[in-house]
């Protein structure tokens, strides 16, 4: 298959070049040459990715560090002959290779999703005769015709067009429809300032026009940000990364105590096939098995929290990295704003008055002059399905109906009421449109345009106390005002015409009188100013990453507190000249981006990654996913976001707010404090049963545990109540305090040192009660479940300290988490249970403890880690009163 030409140069070429070089012309092609042309560049498709074996995902899910141990102490205890213990060690690792295989067989179909952009039919000039035929036979050289509604099939270099305007949002992010012109460009324009070419994708908003394919399939713009995708790796998260870091510490530290104890062991006369049999438990004990279900459990308790609160979260790391989130890139239209163009104020009469979003108000002739001009130079439709507004035609067009209804003019009855003429559609040449219309006043030409071209046509103007000789430098100051404030401004005018006048062959008049301004702007979402301000008290940075231009963009910033009055915005041709360096130093220090590409936005992410920030950056089109998927968090929008976008992030948001996202970075934290808070109580566990295995070894004493019982320790009682940890609501000011960073692991350095204190208490508390049943003369089995019990007993007083990092045991009542609460009692009563059925006797070792006074000192010894870790809290308190320590704030 011939790869097609990689010239982006066809907007500077004349179109008469174009059709020379593409062997073409007004008739087109012939359908022997379109099939030539078909074989040599294939369908106009885009390619689609191989979705990963599962055998692959399968086998990747060994690869931990954790797991290779698991796998040598299996083979060690079948070597041995153990076969109940590698009967639980085997299970243990087939659960964990189990969860990871589903958690990771979520298909990736971003490349697919483009797909469903492709045009499935197009109209065509082919052998001279139009036809209509599936997109995907166009070729190079097709000579397409395009109409109002219509998606553009392929890449088009249009050489004829009559008021064509196209939406080029899902491209470049610019709200308004880009007119169109058949005229040559110069060549170094950024996509979205040539005129003179439509893309693949893009919609016909009005209008209609011609043009020949340049490119089709994957050598498209579409096709180029599907390859980008393709090739962007999806870079592990910060809780990934942690979570790597992690288990290799773990498995570094299990290896050690192993070894350790091996020698130990070997040192105190003891044989190596029982030493063997000791580093197995041990190892087994060390390990926390349950380490892949909690951090899924816990993820997935976030995922239903956030989507409560409009968050869909697309893949469950993606919960905790909101939490981590130091800077949030957000597109402008469609994200920030409402991507639905709205008339806020209006000059007429000599005043400014401005346009009310909501409700029907009262307006003075002058501004009711100028909006029913608006209204009736006017193509567009609007309707209300539910309480969504629908809408057809150019979207300037759309709020200047919905302001002339705002002041009660109702534009269905004007329209009724004054009946077409004659129209001239806007051009870009012509800078105006007009409508010349049959009312209760009698014939009337409305127009609307640039407001000097529309001013040069007037001499007039409709002042506070009526007609008025034409003030140009009052009319010029006041569109200055409304520019400067970001509004798009257009000028109004009428004239009353006699009957039989064609002003199309006759010229349009120069006597009209001007009747005002509109100004108009893409606002802001409600809710998006306070929600920027909570993300920038939590210590995260706001940027505005947008396609639109930079005045818009910068107007917009500011009113929402992105970017401060003396800064300005960056735009995208000064960052083509930026080296990798420049750009970081310029995300460091701007905060609105406009007029960006999609891979200039790609570029600011890398920038932003590279100076050790954490990134989120939303958006809603197709320009917007190779930047979604090279974030640490993509967050797509979910009713206004293109397919691309929503399969290329790891988060959609139900209801296109970016105050949805503020919510999530909160459960993003609580997620992350309950996962750290897991896999603390986790790991003390394992810290105890490494204190008492080595302790005792050392001692000479017979090994306390075998590994089947620390399995159960760790899977089930463990296991129960460390579930239920996932559950915990958040605590008070979770986002009064700044970022994770990116390099802190899922421990802090005061939680590795709690994790030895608690360690210490634990198995101390372990090994006295192991040495007093021996002591007293009773059996190795009954030593061994007193031993057990009096750890399982630790772990029910221990989840207590676990429910929060900083706050006391008692700042917290049981019953705020319920689940944890009931999973303690339920694990302790498993555990006694165990005790006296046979079938868990046999596998487990277990022997009954009938006598009370055994539990009296059990639940007496097992009391002094609540003792401990409290005072280790009070020692290590940050920035907390006694009183927040105690809950007593409350």
């Amino acid at each position: 298959m011939e790869r097609q030409k990689e010239t982006d140069a066809w907007h500077a070429l004349e179109a008469e070049e174009v059709a020379r070089r593409l062997g073409t012309g007004p008739q087109g092609l012939t359908e022997e040459e379109a099939a030539r042309r078909l074989r040599r560049h294939g369908l106009n498709e885009l390619p689609q990715a191989k979705p990963t074996s599962a055998w692959v995902v399968f086998l990747r899910q060994f690869a931990s560090p954790l797991v290779y141990i698991l796998l040598v102490a299996l083979g060690i205890t079948l070597l041995l002959g153990e076969f109940v213990d590698a009967g639980v060690i085997a299970l243990a690792i087939f659960l964990d290779v189990v969860i990871g295989f589903f958690q990771e067989r979520k298909a990736e179909a971003s490349v697919r999703a483009l797909m469903r952009l492709l045009t499935p039919k197009a109209h065509v000039v082919r052998d001279g005769r139009v036809r209509e035929i599936e997109s995907r036979f166009l070729v190079p050289g097709d000579r397409v015709l395009l109409e109002s509604g219509a998606r553009v099939p392929a890449d088009l270099r249009l050489d004829s067009t009559k008021a064509l305007m196209v939406d080029e949002s899902l491209l470049t992010g610019e709200s308004v429809p880009v007119h169109k012109r058949a005229g040559r460009m110069a060549e170094n324009l950024p996509l979205a300032d040539r005129v003179n070419m439509a893309y693949t994708g893009t919609i016909v908003t009005s209008g209609r026009g011609q043009g020949y394919v340049v490119k089709t399939g994957a050598a498209t713009e579409l096709g180029a940000i599907a390859e980008t995708i393709r090739k962007e790796e999806k870079a592990e998260t910060p809780l990934q990364q942690r979570m790597s870091r992690f288990s290799r510490v773990i498995a570094i530290g299990i290896l050690l105590a192993c070894a350790l104890s091996f020698a130990i062991g070997i040192a105190r006369g003891h044989s190596v096939a029982e030493m063997f049999v000791l580093a197995v438990a041990l190892a087994v004990g060390a390990i926390p098995e349950s380490l892949p279900v909690i951090f899924t459990v816990t993820m997935a308790v976030g995922v239903r929290r956030m989507a409560r609160r409009n968050a869909i979260i697309r893949h469950l790391p993606a919960v905790e990295t909101l939490g981590s989130t130091t800077v949030i890139g957000s597109d402008k239209t469609g994200t920030l704003t409402e991507n639905r163009m709205t008339v806020t104020e209006v000059w007429a009469g000599g005043r400014h008055v401005p346009v009310p979003r909501e409700g029907i108000v009262e307006a003075d002739d002058a501004v009711r002059a100028a909006l029913r001009a608006g209204a009736l130079t006017n193509e567009a439709h609007y309707w209300m399905e539910g309480d969504r507004m629908e809408s057809r035609g150019d979207p300037t067009e759309v709020a200047l109906l919905v302001a002339a209804d705002r002041i009660g003019l109702e534009h269905d009855r004007l329209r009724r009421d004054h009946v077409v003429i004659q129209e001239i559609p806007f051009e870009p040449a012509l800078q105006y449109s007009a409508s010349l219309r049959h009312g209760p006043e009698g014939p009337m030409l409305f127009v609307k345009g640039a407001p000097e071209r529309v001013m040069a046509m007037c001499r007039s103007m409709l002042g506070e106390g009526g007609t008025v000789p034409l003030d140009e430098e009052a009319v010029r100051e006041a569109s200055a005002r409304m520019a400067s404030r970001g509004l798009r401004v257009l000028g109004l005018a009428h004239a009353h015409l006699p009957d039989g006048r064609d002003f199309e062959r006759e010229g349009m008049p120069d006597d009209l009188v001007f009747l005002g301004l509109a100004g108009m702007v893409d606002p802001p979402r409600e809710g998006v100013k306070e929600a920027i301000r909570g993300c920038q008290e939590a210590g995260i940075r706001v940027l505005m990453v947008t396609g639109d231009h930079a005045e818009t963009a910068l107007a917009i910033g500011r009113e929402l507190g992105i970017s401060g009055e003396g800064e300005r915005a960056i735009a995208g041709r000064e960052l083509a000249t930026m080296d990798d360096e420049a750009l970081r130093e310029a995300v460091r220090t701007h905060s609105v981006f406009a007029r960006v590409a999609p891979e200039q936005k790609l570029r600011i992410v890398h920038a932003l990654k590279a100076s050790g920030e954490v990134v989120a950056v939303t958006g809603d089109g197709v320009n917007d996913a190779p930047a979604l998927r090279g974030a640490d968090i993509g967050v797509a929008m979910g009713r206004s976001g293109t397919d691309v976008a929503r399969e290329a992030s790891d988060m959609v948001l139900a209801d296109d707010n970016f105050v949805s996202i503020y919510a999530a970075v909160s459960e993003g934290r609580i997620t992350f404090e309950n996962l750290r808070n897991s896999a603390f109580f986790l790991l003390s566990t394992a810290a105890a049963e490494i204190v008492t295995l080595l302790v005792a070894i050392a001692l000479g004493w017979p090994s306390p545990f075998v590994p089947a019982q620390l399995l159960w320790l760790n899977l089930v009682t463990n296991g129960v109540q460390d579930l239920a940890l996932a559950f915990e609501p958040g605590e008070k000011g979770v986002l009064r305090r700044p970022p994770r960073p990116r390099d802190e692991g899922i421990f802090s350095a005061v939680l590795w040192e709690r994790l030895v204190v608690t360690g210490l208490v634990m198995g101390g508390g372990a090994l006295l009660l192991f040495y007093w049943e021996l002591a007293s003369g009773a059996s190795i089995e009954r030593a061994r479940t007193v031993a057990m019990t009096g750890l399982v007993i630790y772990q029910a007083y221990h989840v207590g300290n676990c429910r929060s990092e900083r706050l006391s045991v008692l700042a917290k009542s049981p019953f705020q988490n319920l689940f944890l609460f009931v999973s303690t009692i339920a694990a302790l009563g498993i555990h006694v249970i165990s005790t006296y059925l046979p079938p868990t006797q046999f596998v487990l070792r277990f022997v009954p403890i009938d006598d009370w006074q055994t539990w009296v000192r059990m639940l007496l010894v097992a009391s002094s880690i609540l003792v401990a870790i409290d005072l280790h809290k009070l020692v290590r308190r940050r920035g907390l009163s006694l009183r927040e320590f105690y809950g007593l704030d409350r």
